[in-house]
């Protein structure tokens, strides 16, 4: 079984890490944690130690003290769940699932899972089967379905539709291949432009500016992180799209949010001004998306010259699925941790991760990159890309072996993770929200902004 200290090695080589700030890392506690087979919580504690490691180095890099980063196994795990220990003046969170959302059995005897929180997913997949909009209108059409075909013919719709696979169908798949020649994340070079010195600061990231044009968890998360260690995050929201208030406001904390419409000119123009004042460029389009707009890398360092621009996507821009839609829930039922858990829980059907440990793993080694990336930048000039995928981070997560029994480690209620849980004011109400794992020396993560509203900001940068 891989040690915490050297599973964080290995993401710290990757990222181009300076060895020696490995000796200032303490991590403490050991999995099981929460109730898996798999080691959620060593992956949260390494993903979050990356993170905070890279601001303290930022930090180093901008003349500030070497400094130590602690990070507690059980603290990082309750990070990786924090949006189901949110609470707004006592309120519990809604409903997350929508009420046709879940999982359903094919004509064939095939587990599917479906994704309908937003309504036009929804409609899309009630209309493809021709049921009516009740679970059980949606069983009875799928009995008449074989479950590849179905997830294929839903996935051609625009639906968001995962079959269930174990560990061995999902390693013989044409995806899963092209995702073996992939590491965890990259950074990649793609311009050429002088170095930019971080410059004088109180934190690590005070004075970088990141524009987050991403949405639901993993994307925001990185967004969360990096306010948390002191950027300037603006969070890009089109008005057009749906959102899940409880998410906004969970991972808005630290950041503004400005309204902008890409399928306006003058949203496109908007987001063309603030291009050219950002550091980092943090998007979850489906690969491809955004260039189509205008807004690929490559676009985006030819207007920023020296951007660290951030790709999020579901199963990675390589392979045949990689403009599909995916969410945390449908990568774990694709690539075989619902069937592993199932299985270790001696259930006939999927069994989900006790986090959404995708989302959560990916915001974080995001966060980790986009500063690593940052760091070169200044270091030796360039333009660069950092590129992450949910079905990457899972495959990393599996790599850091199982846990035998741990389906037995009682689970965390809010009764139980009130030591790590902080009070703030916001224009939601009071909000009792999960502090931040990585605790730095010299520079404590902290979120200088509340939680605000979609939108609730001007689109400009906040010293403009």
């Amino acid at each position: 079984m891989t040690p915490p200290l050297e599973a964080l090695g290995e993401i710290w080589k990757l990222g181009g890490g300076d060895p020696a700030a490995l000796e200032r890392v303490e991590l403490s506690g050991s999995d099981p944690i929460l109730p898996s087979t798999f080691r959620v919580g060593t992956a949260a504690q390494v993903s979050i130690a990356a993170a905070g490691l890279a601001a303290a180095e930022l930090w180093r890099l901008r003349g500030g003290r070497a400094q130590r980063v602690r990070v507690d196994l059980r603290a990082a795990a309750i990070e990786f769940r924090s949006e189901r220990y949110l609470r707004i003046v006592g309120r519990e969170p809604p409903p997350l699932w929508d009420p046709i959302a879940g999982v359903y059995r094919s004509g064939d005897g095939r587990f599917v899972r479906l994704h309908t929180n937003f309504a036009h997913h929804r409609r899309r997949v009630v209309e493809l089967v021709g049921a009516a909009d009740t679970r059980e209108s949606v069983q009875a059409a799928l009995s008449g379905w074989k479950g590849e075909e179905f997830e294929t013919a839903a996935n051609t719709a625009g639906a968001v539709v995962a079959m269930m696979r174990s560990a061995e169908e999902w390693g013989a798949h044409p995806q899963a291949r092209a995702l073996a020649a992939l590491p965890a994340f990259e950074i990649a070079r793609i311009g050429d432009a002088p170095p930019r010195p971080l410059g004088s600061g109180e934190r690590p990231l005070s004075g970088v500016r990141v524009l987050d044009l991403t949405r639901i968890v993993a994307g925001p998360v990185c967004g969360r992180t990096l306010a948390a260690h002191g950027a300037d995050v603006l969070r890009i929201a089109s008005p057009q799209l749906p959102f899940l208030e409880w998410l906004v406001i969970d991972t808005g904390r630290g950041k503004r949010s400005a309204h902008v419409d890409l399928d306006t000119a003058t949203g496109r123009d908007t987001l063309l001004r603030l291009l050219g004042g950002a550091d980092v460029f943090a998007q979850a389009y489906r690969p491809g998306g955004l260039a189509a707009r205008g807004f690929g890398p490559d676009e985006a360092a030819r207007v920023r010259p020296g951007i660290v621009y951030v790709s999020l996507s579901a199963y990675s821009h390589a392979g045949p699925w990689a403009e599909r839609r995916g969410f945390d829930s449908l990568v774990q039922t694709a690539t075989g941790f619902n069937h592993a858990e199932g299985l270790a829980a001696g259930t006939n059907g999927p069994k989900e991760l006790p986090a959404q440990a995708l989302d959560h793993g990916s915001g974080q080694l995001m966060a980790a990159a986009a500063m690593l990336a940052r760091a070169r930048q200044a270091r030796e000039g360039g333009s660069w890309h950092v590129r992450v995928s949910l079905a990457q981070t899972g495959r990393w997560l599996a790599g850091l072996d199982r846990v035998e029994g741990g389906l037995a480690a009682p689970d965390l209620g809010l009764a139980d993770v009130q030591d790590r849980l902080e009070e703030s004011e916001s224009a939601f109400g009071t909000l009792r929200a999960v502090r931040h794992a990585a605790e730095l020396s010299e520079t404590p993560a902290r979120f200088a902004l509340p939680a605000q509203p979609l939108g609730a900001s001007p689109p400009t940068w906040g010293d403009a």
